[in-house]
């Protein structure tokens, strides 16, 4: 007798998945209002870096997969997001985030910085985008508010 095993698919995070065209269109309209921002946009080829969008509620190998399956009961449900702010440096750009609520629950991100990462220079990896509150407070990125915000609804996957 033959068996045949079959692998599970192994969850690595929780997230909240964003429509990739309305991003596009949303940074386009931010490069066609804003000088700085379409100073730092201009050489960057959008339409290729945003394959993908989505904000990280819960990562296994920071939070725990625990801190990961606590999100399963809003799995596939929308939660409207809120996009603050455009953060970017000489190595990635990034839209800060403040989660909405799902059936009167507040969608809390265990990352301490929810955020959007829109683009990364060659070789960088997208968790570099973690760190440009700091890099901000440094002076060595700059933070532009979106005022006012832009809501947008994206579904809570895992991956």
């Amino acid at each position: 007798m033959r068996t045949t095993s079959r692998k599970k698919p192994t969850i690595i995070f929780a997230a909240v998945t964003l429509p990739v065209a309305e991003i596009r269109t949303f940074l386009k309209g931010l490069y066609d209002k804003n000088p700085k921002i379409k100073g730092f946009l201009k050489d960057k080829d959008l339409l290729r870096c945003i394959t993908k969008a989505h904000v990280t509620l819960a990562h296994k190998g920071s939070h725990g997969v625990a801190a990961v399956a606590n999100y399963s009961v809003y799995l596939n449900r929308e939660v409207p997001v809120d996009l603050t702010s455009l953060l970017f440096s000489e190595k990635c750009a990034a839209l800060e985030a403040g989660l909405g609520s799902v059936d009167g629950e507040k969608i809390s991100s265990k990352n301490e910085w929810p955020h959007v990462t829109v683009w990364t220079a060659p070789g960088v990896p997208p968790k570099e985008a973690n760190a440009l509150p700091q890099l901000v407070s440094e002076g060595k990125a700059m933070r532009i508010s979106i005022n006012p915000p832009f809501t947008i609804t994206g579904t809570l996957d895992f991956y």
